[in-house]
């Protein structure tokens, strides 16, 4: 488990990326109200680089990046920022913010299939097993808008699925490539790099139109980019560094169950039961993963270990 040698301190952050990240959601869905997908998703990266900006500053570099690793934290934004945050907030148009939350969040599904090849951690028959019936779980997720007819078009699913793989690929790398101490100034380049590929992506795709600017949207913008970006992925680096990648993945399986009753409760966002049982195989099988034994084809931990 994660939270196995924790203090009490790392444990109650960990809180707060779960309650912050599971209401992301419905801030999102919120802010589609005033805003285009990408507009949206662009306004979010930027705030966050600035929040990250702050909070690098007022911490500091334990161990400050050299060119390279800026360069490399700069690309890692593409997958981890851009093609994240562009593909989910397209595909949120269409999907209420439970479903959307339990599809992306397969993500800790594809960083163990991706810790194998990158990490070098040796997948066991739980972890197999566990990744089945995750897959299983979003298909009955993703098909179940043809049988009943509800409005989960295939379409979006297919995005929000991308979403999490990129975010997954991102994830393996920056262990792969960063120590703990190099964590927090990575996190603000690989921001910073994410945030440049939105704005290009939004000003040649859909400049328009532009947000419509409100309280209403402000506060999103301010949940989405300083709490749920610069605070929340500030500490999921620190984190990260200290973790397994997958280990501490699985267990965000608790961020779908917060949106879920968030959605229920704000959006009146009701399950059928075929939806309902690919929920419970997509979140079952991310914590299987989290409770699988961590076993290394390699005598070295990955760098950030």
């Amino acid at each position: 488990m994660p939270a196995r040698g924790w203090s009490a301190t790392s444990r109650g952050l960990f809180a707060v990326i779960v309650v912050v990240w599971g209401l992301n959601y419905l801030f999102v869905n919120f802010g589609l109200e005033f805003s285009s997908p990408l507009w949206l998703a662009t306004l979010r990266a930027a705030v966050g680089v600035a929040g990250s900006a702050v909070i690098v500053a007022l911490v500091g570099r334990e161990r400050p990046l050299d060119r390279k690793g800026r360069a490399v934290a700069l690309l890692l934004g593409v997958p981890n920022i851009t093609l994240f945050f562009g593909f989910w907030f397209v595909a949120a148009r269409a999907v209420l913010p439970g479903v959307a939350a339990v599809v992306v969040y397969t993500y800790p599904l594809w960083v163990a299939l991706l810790s194998a090849p990158v990490l070098s951690h040796r997948l066991t028959r739980r972890h197999w097993v566990s990744v089945a019936g995750g897959f299983v779980g979003v298909a009955l997720i993703s098909q179940v808008g043809a049988l009943v007819g509800t409005n989960v078009p295939l379409w979006a699913i297919l995005e929000l699925l991308v979403a999490a793989v990129a975010w997954g690929v991102g994830t393996v790398v920056i262990q792969r490539r960063f120590r703990r101490e190099e964590m927090l100034e990575a996190n603000f380049y690989q921001l910073l790099g994410g945030t440049v590929g939105l704005l290009l992506l939004t000003l040649v795709l859909a400049p328009t139109p532009t947000p419509s600017w409100g309280w209403q949207l402000g506060v999103t913008v301010f949940w989405l980019g300083i709490l749920g970006t610069a605070i929340a992925y500030s500490i999921w680096f620190d984190l990260l560094g200290r973790t397994r990648a997958a280990t501490l993945s699985a267990y965000l399986f608790l961020v779908p169950v917060v949106a879920l009753a968030a959605s229920a409760i704000v959006f009146s966002e009701r399950l059928t039961w075929l939806q309902l049982v690919g929920v419970v195989l997509v979140l079952a099988s991310i914590y299987g993963i989290g409770r699988a034994p961590e076993v290394s084809d390699s005598p070295d931990e990955p760098r950030a270990g």
